[in-house]
């Protein structure tokens, strides 16, 4: 399957989430910053993973302003996933979480959302909880199945 991670990244977190999901999809999964993406570089994708650190419940701007570029192009039959960055704060969780609105957000427009996952940090700036790395990289292999 062809495959597609997508990610902005403001500590360095989620970049390595993203490659470690990326690894689990194996053959030729891309990993690519959300600022050099474009919907043509989706036509023969067939799996879209995207995500974020959580700021505010939501994504970055940077991955808002991807979503808005190509949501409404995303080509028949796509399959969407999305991932964040977050704490285990119970603050944090009155506000939510950026993969939950990701994947609603790719919902609305009718694509088909496969899933939708957060991993934990410590701290704002990290680094990943333990083991967080090892479980992306087998979310991606549940993905790719």
């Amino acid at each position: 399957m062809k495959s597609m991670v997508v990610y902005d990244s403001v500590s360095g977190n989620t970049k390595q989430i993203a490659e470690a999901i990326a690894r689990g999809l194996g053959g030729d999964a891309k990993v690519y910053r959300s600022d050099v993406v474009d919907g043509t570089a989706l036509k023969k994708v067939e799996l879209l993973v995207i995500g974020s650190p959580t700021y505010g419940g939501k994504p970055t701007e940077a991955v808002a302003l991807l979503m808005e570029r190509i949501i409404l192009t995303l080509p028949a039959g796509i399959k969407v996933a999305a991932f964040d960055t977050r704490l285990k704060s119970r603050f944090v969780r009155i506000f939510g979480f950026a993969a939950d609105r990701i994947a609603a957000s790719f919902r609305q427009k009718g694509a088909q959302v496969v899933g939708a996952e957060g991993f934990f940090v410590r701290g704002r700036t990290g680094p990943l909880e333990d083991g967080e790395w090892e479980r992306a990289s087998s979310w991606g292999t549940q993905l790719a199945r």
